[in-house]
């Protein structure tokens, strides 16, 4: 049974990918036999951390490459370990500056409510729950994109339908039914794919005429928008409620998730959080004022021009047919990969786009220290090679130039194993292999 109660209407998305191989419309790409289910993907997580063990082990922790986008620093000052990270008493010391700062971040003001969680994803899932309930969610997402896995997820927990769309008149047609009770813009997806700002501006207003909550999922565009494109901050755009992260875009961790808005419908979020343990404790809400104390633009644009470096040099390597310039780097797309490997092997794979994209990560960790969300995201999380240096990721990697090139030669390696899935189990999923189903120990 699907992860949804009944089928959802997501208009937005193909339903196969470019081999014929049907797409899982929870996660957004088609699922294999070697990666069929959320429990292969953790499995394959634990595959990533026996590689960085042993490339650490062996060369040194300078010897990893931070491609993922996401930095995940811990960065508390000697101070902070005492009273202000002790979980009864600390938060209330560090509040008043904690939401100052995240009103100030995501352009609220003095009346806005502030939630933080342990994960963005946590906090979206509890918005759902809050929000919606049995009713229906309306997703507007840019041109054919999807919204985060998240969003769909915590729609099916809470047992309402959820219907995505990229067309602002289907938004429209859409809030038009009295059973929806949140419409969920997405500003940038975590591919890069931009909603244009007048897009965005329109479909605010018609949640706003239909009476509808508006909240805007601004993982990057909080930032990115700003900076990059002149554009308003998230809560200025007339939204009720904006969530944002607190690794990628500038921002150096710790993972977790921010939210300000409507004080009324934030405290229904915050609460409900609260109740699934989603909420961020008190040394984590800390580091999420540490690091927007820390925050400063012409980092977040020397991001952007090392993204742009390694844009160049991949597409001179792969073409412009295949790599994508976005904000902060380029991105293959889980069927080019796949495709680009069979042209180098001559043969029909065996294994399906998201399975190839693993396996290319997993060749970049292990030969090149190069880590990406192909082998470390959580399950559900996208499977497009997406390379975004997160800070010292330039430096250790070599530069741009060889990072094109070990992206190049491991495409040439995964040529020579997308015949064989038994190779490529045993790659993405290690020891486990073994205890999986049949197809996962057969091959050569």
């Amino acid at each position: 049974m699907s992860i949804l109660q009944g089928d959802p209407s997501i208009t937005a998305a193909p339903r196969s990918d470019r081999f014929g191989n049907p797409i899982d419309r929870i996660v957004g790409y088609a699922r294999g036999r070697i990666l069929s289910s959320s429990t292969d993907e953790a499995l394959k997580l634990t595959q990533t951390k026996r590689v960085i063990r042993d490339r650490i082990a062996r060369f040194g922790s300078d010897s990893i490459s931070i491609f993922t986008g996401n930095q995940r620093d811990f960065r508390l000052r000697p101070e902070d370990l005492d009273l202000l990270s002790e979980e009864w008493i600390g938060s209330a010391l560090f509040e008043p500056e904690l939401h100052a700062a995240i009103r100030a971040h995501l352009g609220g003001d003095a009346e806005s409510g502030v939630a933080v969680f342990n994960r963005t994803s946590a906090g979206m899932v509890a918005a759902m729950l809050a929000l919606v309930g049995d009713g229906s969610v309306v997703s507007f997402v840019p041109r054919g994109a999807r919204s985060h896995t998240s969003a769909a997820r915590g729609a099916a927990l809470a047992g309402a339908r959820f219907i995505e769309t990229d067309d602002l008149a289907a938004v429209e047609e859409a809030l038009a039914d009295p059973e929806v009770q949140l419409l969920l813009v997405t500003s940038v997806t975590n591919t890069l794919a931009w909603l244009p700002i007048p897009a965005l501006e329109a479909a605010v207003a018609l949640g706003r005429l239909a009476g509808v909550p508006v909240m805007l999922d601004d993982g990057y565009g909080a930032r990115l928008r700003p900076t990059l494109h002149g554009g308003p901050r998230s809560l200025a755009l007339g939204v009720d409620l904006a969530i944002s992260n607190c690794d990628k875009a500038g921002l150096e961790g710790p993972r977790a998730g921010f939210m300000a808005g409507r004080a009324d419908l934030v405290a229904r979020v915050e609460a409900k959080a609260g109740e699934l343990g989603q909420e961020a404790r008190a040394p984590i809400a800390l580091a999420v004022l540490r690091a927007l104390e820390r925050y400063s633009e012409a980092r977040l644009r020397e991001e952007v021009a090392a993204g742009l470096e390694i844009t160049a040099a991949l597409t001179a390597r792969l073409g412009a047919l295949r790599v994508r310039a976005t904000d902060i780097g380029p991105l293959v797309h889980e069927d080019d990969i796949l495709a680009i490997a069979r042209e180098r092997a001559g043969t029909r794979p065996a294994i399906v786009p998201c399975e190839a994209s693993a396996a290319l990560g997993m060749l970049l960790l292990a030969e090149n220290g190069i880590l990406t969300v192909n082998t470390s995201g959580q399950p559900g999380a996208q499977v497009s090679l997406r390379l975004k240096p997160a800070a010292e990721a330039m430096r250790r990697a070599g530069g741009a130039q060889a990072v094109a090139e070990a992206v190049d030669a491991r495409l040439t390696d995964l040529a020579a194993l997308i015949a064989a899935p038994g190779k490529v189990t045993r790659l993405l999923l290690g020891p486990a292999a073994h205890s999986c189903c049949g197809m996962h120990a057969s091959g050569a």
